[in-house]
């Protein structure tokens, strides 16, 4: 367990996880539903599978994508709490250092 204002190994994989665009773009995809790794891949017709799965690797890796297998498919979900918990932890807290810093300058 972390002390508060650490990191966790688990912040970290999200971090490195949301670096890359094209790794935002494949949770931009399942935000708007449930998909097959089929239906994931086709969603990047100019990127090959292989590099579409490396990337669906990281993902899970950092826990933001769940999958479980339907039969010979598996379906790909979208999994928020790790960004709930970089939201709370980093974003909320500096959004709120920004509002209080306006707010004196107002003054």
């Amino acid at each position: 367990m972390s002390r508060e204002g650490e990191s966790t190994p688990g912040d970290d994989l999200v971090f490195k996880a949301l670096a890359s665009p094209m790794r935002r773009r494949m949770l931009d995809v399942l935000k708007a539903g449930t998909r097959t790794t089929g239906e994931l891949c086709s969603a990047f017709p100019n990127v090959d599978r292989t590099t579409v799965l490396q990337h669906l690797r990281v993902l899970e890796r950092a826990q933001l994508v769940e999958g479980r297998s339907r039969g010979r498919e598996r379906l790909l979900t979208l999994a928020p709490v790790p960004i709930k918990r970089i939201y709370d932890r980093w974003i909320s807290e500096y959004a709120r250092a920004a509002v209080e810093l306006l707010d004196a300058l107002d003054q």
